[in-house]
């Protein structure tokens, strides 16, 4: 039996089959499609049909997916509306008055999903104790969902205040509102936490996506269906964990961040395998590049992150209640758009896409990408872009950054491509230093796994750029969020605000919370009707009381007994003093958002990101030299070619060379040393040759 793995990325979409017994995969990747779900579904039917794949054969379906993110960043999701309390209606519309960035007097908010004319509200209040302070007004709810019916509204999400105490008004507005046939998200159920802005956020995007989730989903699973599919299609979360389809559909809030996260898993699996237990992960596609780390061996989860940030910058997107493996994404790819402003190269945030695409593509694009730029610099080979099944063409990448780039700046086209390509780098170096040194961790003391179909072109000079000593680019590099999928666990969390001090009497609070969230948690993994051993993780945000932030602790096992509020607070300071520094013994401590995570575990599959046997092909290792640029050398210089699938283990070659395979392309600077190693994956010592070039 085999397992089957797709990723939908915004240029390309990567499919793995691996068989679990002998470990071998198959691994294509193809031009994302504007309709996902019908690209899929045609280019299955073209591997069914020539034979490569049969879905009798297939045990299971794993899937990444850009829907939800995708309908969020282009504003194209379900016209919804918003029922909150009388006298919150703007809540949405000021978020906080937090700024990105100081010293922009014209500083724009990040743009709400919902207009205020789409915000209705109802007379009701509920306190932060769960008292019923104000009656729900059961007249002005029906007057509402007439309102909310008859103005054409797909989606409606509700959010009351201080409902995650007590959702009794929003289950009853809900009643309401069914009645007229609209679909209905709670904040109560989809985000069951205090501080209004953020839930209210959380809310209406999952409202707002929902309905496109569920018709991508339902065509999906059709399709497959028809084409003989007859095991369960699972999603991958932003937490790193896949559910089934169901639970993507009530909440699709939380598949947002699905195929990063998926690569974050990949990088975790390679550390594992080579004994490093601080991993960054960089995976560069075709629209965006995403920046992870892994430390102690497992990626970092927050419990709220941003989506549609401005330059990567905090408090400038829209906040999602949701917890998500913790990445920073920025717009460079190799699609992102080049072009020239007040005399200087920029690079992104747009992008090119799939459609158009870049102009070496042929597929009508007109305005040069970084991909055209690699071109042009030689760090692409034209006749085997994608294992050949599509040819570049370089004479068209060179005039386009001719015409955009280098004759508005009067620059050789070489070094106006060097420009988008450093500038590229810069942008991205950026964000390194943000998750990096910014959040106190030392580079040097990292490895870093580069992955996706442009990430092996530019890691070495990030690594160079960051004293990062070891750049590894993983087997099927170019499909590396695919194959992160193959070793997912099941996995279901629920959360929620229960304010409890740690006074020394609070066993009993403890305990009901711990239950009540460890019960919601296996009830949705028993929709899974999955056989694994379930291991219950348990984690809260816990502060000194007074502050106005916390930090994510995780919490022991077992019975919830009179020395478990001792063992809370002896975690609490752990962390906090790894966190700060230090820690005030004396200071009360009181836990704020709680957190139980149920798992279902997966063997890992450490075989599908392990060299193919068959693969192997005779011959030199060196296949040729190709014309490419290296200001390390001055310029253009002839670099080796290596092909990857003859390379064996422990060969080494010392840069400037060129290592080609069918998804992606590494650059291997002067001075580096690359080599493959026994898992085949190929290990890049930076700045340790002969040369020793800075």
């Amino acid at each position: 039996m085999l397992r089957l793995a797709f990723d939908i990325g915004g240029t390309f979409t990567d499919y793995v089959l691996q068989d679990p017994q002998s470990g071998h995969v198959r691994v294509w990747k193809v031009p994302t499609t504007r309709a996902p779900a019908l690209g899929v579904e045609a280019t299955l039917a073209e591997k069914v049909a020539t034979g490569e794949l049969s879905f009798e054969q297939v045990s299971n379906v794993i899937h990444a997916t850009t829907v939800a993110t995708n309908a969020i960043l282009e504003r194209r999701g379900a016209r919804t509306a918003l029922v909150t309390t009388a006298g919150f209606r703007d809540v949405i519309l000021i978020g906080r008055q937090k700024r990105y960035d100081m010293n922009d007097l014209c500083l724009e908010k990040p743009t709400p999903l919902v207009d205020r004319s789409d915000i209705f509200t109802v007379e009701e209040r509920i306190a932060a104790d769960g008292r019923i302070v104000k009656p729900f007004d059961e007249a002005q709810a029906r007057a509402v969902a007439q309102r909310i019916s008859a103005g054409g509204y797909e989606s409606v999400a509700v959010m009351f205040l201080h409902s995650y105490i007590n959702p009794q008004h929003e289950q009853r507005m809900a009643e309401v509102l069914r009645r007229c046939g609209i679909d209905v998200t709670l904040s109560s159920d989809v985000s069951p936490k205090f501080r209004e802005y953020e839930r209210t956020s959380t809310t209406v995007a999952n409202a707002y996506v929902r309905p496109l989730v569920v018709r991508y989903l339902d065509s999906l699973e059709r399709s497959l269906a028809q084409k003989g599919l007859r095991s369960q299609l699972a999603i991958m979360q932003s937490n790193g964990g896949i559910v089934s389809c169901d639970l993507a559909r009530r909440y699709p809030v939380r598949v947002v961040e699905s195929g990063p996260a998926a690569g974050a898993l990949m990088c975790a699996e390679i550390g594992r395998q080579l004994g490093c237990n601080h991993v960054m992960s960089f995976d560069m596609g075709g629209t965006t590049a995403k920046l992870g780390i892994i430390d102690d061996g497992e990626p970092i989860v927050t419990a709220a992150y941003e989506v549609d940030t401005i330059n990567a910058k905090k408090n400038s997107g829209l906040p999602l209640n949701v917890l998500a493996i913790e990445l920073l994404e920025i717009g460079a790819g190799g699609g992102s758009i080049a072009d020239t402003r007040m005399g200087l190269i920029t690079v992104g945030p747009q992008s090119a896409g799939a459609v158009p695409g870049p102009i070496c593509y042929g597929r009508g694009g007109r305005r040069p990408t970084v991909t055209d730029a690699n071109l042009v610099l030689g760090y692409l080979n034209a006749d085997y872009f994608n294992g050949g099944a599509m040819a570049l063409d370089r004479a068209a990448a060179t005039a386009g950054i001719d015409a955009a780039i280098a004759k508005p700046l009067r620059l050789p086209v070489a070094e106006a491509a060097w420009g988008v390509h450093a500038i590229a780098n810069s942008n991205m170096e950026r964000a390194m230093r943000v998750i990096s040194l910014e959040r106190g961790r030392d580079p040097r003391h990292y490895v870093l796994v580069a992955f996706g179909g442009a990430g092996p072109l530019h890691a070495c000079r990030l690594a160079r750029a960051m004293g990062i000593p070891k750049v590894v680019v993983p087997f099927a590099a170019g499909v590396g969020s695919a194959i992160g999928l193959l070793v997912a666990d099941h996995k279901v969390d629920a959360g929620a605000t229960r304010l409890v001090r740690l006074d020394g009497a609070a066993q009993n609070s403890i305990a009901a919370v711990l239950d009540e969230l460890e019960q919601r948690a296996r009830c949705e993994v028993a929709r899974l009707a999955l056989g694994s051993r379930l291991a219950i993780l348990r984690s809260a945000h816990m502060r000194h009381s007074g502050q106005g932030y916390d930090v994510r602790v995780a919490l022991p096992g077992g019975q919830v007994d009179a020395a478990y509020e001792g063992k809370m607070r002896a975690a609490f300071y752990e962390t906090y003093r790894r966190e700060y520094g230090f820690v005030d013994p004396d200071a009360p401590v009181e836990a704020t958002d709680w957190y139980v995570m149920a798992s279902l575990a997966n063997e890992r599959a450490c075989a599908a990101i392990t060299a193919e046997p068959a693969a192997g092909r005779s011959g030199p290792t060196a296949v040729g030299e190709r014309a490419a640029y290296f200001p390390e050398c001055d310029g253009m210089v002839r670099a080796r070619v290596i092909d990857r699938y003859r390379m064996k283990a422990d060969d080494g070659f010392e840069g400037p060379c060129l290592v080609e395979e069918r998804e992606s392309t590494t650059v291997v600077l002067p001075g580096d040393i690359v080599k493959l190693d026994r898992h085949g994956h190929l290990v890049i010592a930076i700045n340790s040759g002969s040369r020793n070039v800075r």
